[in-house]
Formats: structure tokens, sequence, C-alpha cells
């Protein structure tokens, strides 16, 4: 089982800005913030996905293959999310639409956050 994801942030402040906006979409909401250190979850939950600043002081990077999958309830949310993205500094990875194009089971979006890291947001219609 995967107790956390974090992933690393050039500017804490642009990303949360960026993840206040997806995971708001999603119904999820930042739980607190320690420093570069921004932790986000479910309502009512704890945090279970952390942003910041690399720990060795290097610029964070984006990992190539690498991509975190944040989980909607439905097609309008899995459109929100990647519209909030958008407009808070991401970068289109592929519109919201079924994967592959004729599934019945996969409605996804993808995203460049403002580091780099690439983030799928999803439903399961």
């Amino acid at each position: 089982m995967i107790g956390y994801v974090t992933i690393g942030a050039l500017d804490s402040e642009k990303s949360g800005q960026f993840y206040d906006a997806v995971i708001g979409a999603l119904g999820g909401e930042r739980k607190w913030k320690e420093g570069s250190w921004i932790g986000y979850g479910a309502k009512g939950g704890d945090a279970d996905f952390m942003i910041c600043s690399p720990f060795d002081k290097s610029p964070a990077t984006s990992g190539n293959g690498t991509m975190i999958a944040l989980k909607g309830a439905n097609k309008g949310q899995v459109e929100a999310a990647h519209k909030a993205g958008l407009s808070h500094g991401g970068k289109d990875e592929g519109a919201p639409g079924p994967r592959p194009a004729d599934s019945k089971t996969f409605y996804g979006a993808y995203l460049r956050d403002p580091t780099g890291n690439k983030i799928c947001v999803y439903c399961k219609p």
C-alpha cells in the first residue's frame, strides 16, 4: 500500500497554486504548509500527496516516464481539474477524453505542473 507520494517543486508557492486548483477541483484540499512542504489530501482525511523543494538543495526535476495519477469522481471533475491546472501554470499533455479513444472504462486528462512533473487526472465512468 502507498502511504504517501512526494514530488519535487522548483517553486513551492507556484506549484502550490497549481495543486490547490487541481486537487480542489477533484474535491481535495491543502492540509498544511511547513517551509517548502505542502500536503494535500481528501477532505476529512490525512495528507497523502506532498510537494517540496528537494532535501539535497539541488533543483527539482521531473522524472522521465514518471507520472502521478489523481482520481476524480466523474468526467466533470476531470475536466474541471484539467482546466484549473492550465489556468494555474500547468501545460497541456492531453485534453480530457477516453483513453484509448473508444474506451468506456477510462476517462483522463494529462498536464505538466509548473516544475514539469506529469500529472494524470482520471475517472472510471
